[in-house]
């Protein structure tokens, strides 16, 4: 079978209307931007402000107080220090342990507010800075420096966003917190992060940005109150920070050797409550 064969003349037309519509294509398209990269889930944005429809996290306090351990540190060198509310709340008698076996007695503040309790010792240790007025993104890094099951030990983390943590039983209310991403931890430790309740949360230049409350093991997250709990906090109780508190640079190759420093100089030490009420 044979198809009729098109004269050159149509042939010609054909290929100049190709070239035609080819390069209208060409310029329309060179005129319009090209599409914006889909975004990364949040990474690097600023983060918002507390909420009261940011998602719920319910933690179970006990109704009476029981003897435990948690890690604190400190903010003034006359003996100022910060742990969290729920390691001491109910204690009758509390301790800040400086050295093997022996510590000091400590007088307890809790804030009504908020999870957090502020400690008074007869002397300190060299205060560690607290970020004021600071911005945090989404994605940022924290260093968790303390005694997990009452060991030293550290965590780092990655923020994820904002909660509401739900406390239900003793000191029953609900607080903003940050809600962090585990990313890593210290050698040899598994299993729950218990005793880390009260570390500072420190960001890349050693300033805290938070306390260490809560942690859900099953997704691996770690909870600190926000910045403005704790400033909260120290103006409920007329504290401070101390304006000349200097802090050193963490990453995440040195936070393990940072950590040792920090409680090797006893500005991150461990708290006990020796007697509950």
């Amino acid at each position: 079978m044979h198809f009729p064969r098109l004269s050159d003349w149509l042939v010609y037309i054909a290929i100049i209307l190709a070239v035609i519509v080819v390069a209208v294509g060409r310029r329309e398209r060179a005129d319009a931007p090209p599409p914006p990269p889909p975004p990364a889930a949040g990474e690097g944005l600023p983060l918002g402000p507390a909420s009261p429809f940011d998602p719920s996290v319910i933690v179970d306090a006990p109704a009476m107080p029981e003897p435990g351990s948690g890690t604190a540190f400190s903010i003034d060198d006359r003996g100022v220090w910060i742990t969290a509310r729920h390691v001491v709340d109910g204690c009758r008698r509390a301790a800040v342990v400086v050295s093997e076996g022996r510590g000091v007695a400590a007088e307890v503040r809790i804030d009504p507010h908020g999870e957090v309790a502020i400690l008074t010792t007869e002397g300190g240790s060299a205060p560690l800075p607290i970020a004021i007025g600071r911005t945090l993104r989404r994605g940022e890094r924290a260093y968790h420096p303390g005694f997990p099951q009452g060991r030293p030990g550290e965590a780092t983390s990655r923020l994820i966003g904002r909660e509401n943590m739900v406390i239900r039983g003793r000191g029953e209310r609900t607080e903003p917190v940050l809600v962090w991403a585990e990313t890593g931890r210290t050698d040899q430790l598994r299993g729950s992060l218990a005793g880390l309740s009260g570390a500072p949360a420190l960001d890349d230049a050693g300033r805290v940005i938070g306390v260490t409350v809560a942690e859900s093991p099953r997704r691996g997250r770690i909870y600190t109150t926000s910045p403005e709990t704790l400033l909260g906090a120290l103006r409920s109780a007329n504290e401070k920070p101390e304006p000349g508190a200097v802090g050193e640079s963490v990453t995440t190759g040195n936070y393990g050797i940072v950590a040792d420093s920090l409680r090797r100089d006893l500005r991150v030490a461990r708290v006990i409550c020796l007697e509950p009420a």
